[in-house]
């Protein structure tokens, strides 16, 4: 049951206020949605005869709440013992430039200052409060990343917004004749900062126990002895706190003014380095062996600059180890890679068989050369 709040709730009104919900609610068991969008102010008594009724029926909940009244059921510690809901500002993309795009959403310029985030689940909330709780842990930690100020709603869907001053992704500036060479080396400079980081145990999600769905998800898909190597080499990587970012490509480095800032924050987990260099490959190279233009969408360059990218960034970041360690790096992460791109495309586009066939050909003639997947 839907009950809509108006005005103010204070001493004066609340005991009327009371009596008209438990009138309604006479015989009632279900649900209840006490919708404040037109909720101006609620006093110290509102809050008891919400407190109250909360106490009565336990999936008692408050929505569209505007800034002041949410800020007033925030400071009081409601937001803590219930649901509580802001109602967002409405906000259009028609006609903004994408400046990105992902699995989990779409980034768009609003206007010099503003980007959004506008994620394709329409349910997605709890998600963005997700990713803006991981930027903020991933700053106070020293990554240099934007932090969402503000949730809209775009249409159906829910979006974050970030300001970002004349920023430009790292894509934008290689298009604009930026030095491919020094735009790897900078992106791994943060890279290594990322990478620097180790966390506690259980502060972020394990990349290895996602790795091993994959695994478990591609092996009815695979000859049997090469889908059990496979689950043996994942099983066998090392389980770290090294911080991943998870989605690390030039479209998710911004650079604003002379500082360089990461976006993209949700697919923040712990793990091997390995595990990077995997998503790494695939935005450079895997995502694109069967389409070249596919890296063009995706990235906005073309197939020979990212690999230009993707070899400079090896040089950079195993400065000082040979061409055959390297290699070996670059082997294990492509095993991994296709077996995310594999499970990847069964799930979400099962009719692209030339995708499909290529992971399953790459796997076979890759798995048996590999002895480990960690360096």
């Amino acid at each position: 049951m839907i009950i809509k709040l108006s005005g103010r709730i204070d001493s004066s009104n609340a005991a009327q206020v009371e009596a008209d919900i438990n009138r309604r609610l006479e015989n009632y068991s279900g649900d209840i949605e006490l919708d404040a969008s037109e909720l101006e102010y609620i006093s110290s008594a509102g809050l008891r005869v919400i407190l109250r009724l909360k106490k009565s029926n336990a999936s008692t909940k408050i929505t569209n709440c505007c800034s002041e009244v949410y800020e007033i059921f925030d400071m009081t510690g409601f937001t803590e013992m219930m649901s509580v809901s802001k109602a967002y500002r409405k906000l259009s993309v028609e006609g903004c430039e994408v400046i990105g795009e992902g699995s989990n959403g779409k980034v768009y310029r609003t206007d010099p200052d503003t980007i959004v985030k506008v994620y394709k689940n329409p349910d997605s909330l709890e998600e963005i409060h997700n990713e803006r709780e991981l930027a903020r842990k991933a700053f106070v930690m020293g990554i240099p990343t934007a932090i969402p100020y503000d949730v809209v709603q775009v249409g159906d869907l829910y979006g974050s917004v970030f300001e970002l001053l004349n920023a430009k992704s790292f894509s934008k500036l290689i298009n604009s004749g930026e030095s491919v060479d020094e735009l790897a080396k900078q992106s791994i400079d943060i890279l290594k900062i990322i990478h620097g980081t180790t966390l506690k145990e259980g502060e972020l999600p394990a990349k290895k126990q996602e790795a091993l769905r994959w695994a478990e998800y591609v092996k009815p898909h695979l000859p049997e002895d090469i889908a059990d190597k496979i689950l043996t080499l994942f099983n066998d990587i090392p389980e770290t706190c090294t911080m991943l970012h998870g989605d690390y490509h030039i479209k998710n480095i911004m650079r604003q003014g002379n500082e360089n800032l990461l976006i993209d924050m949700d697919t923040l987990s712990v793990g091997h380095p390995v595990f990077e260099f995997s998503q790494m490959y695939l935005a450079y190279l895997g995502f694109s062996e069967t389409d070249p233009e596919e890296v063009k969408r995706f990235l906005g360059i073309d197939r020979s600059t990212a690999e230009q990218f993707w070899l400079s960034s090896l040089k950079y970041y195993f400065d000082g180890k040979d061409d055959s360690f390297i290699n070996d790096v670059v082997v294990k992460s492509r095993i991994i890679g296709y077996v995310r791109l594999l499970r990847r495309t069964i799930k979400r586009l099962p009719d692209r068989t030339d995708i499909i066939d290529n992971c399953k050909q790459q796997l076979c003639s890759l798995v048996p050369l590999a002895n480990s997947l960690y360096y």
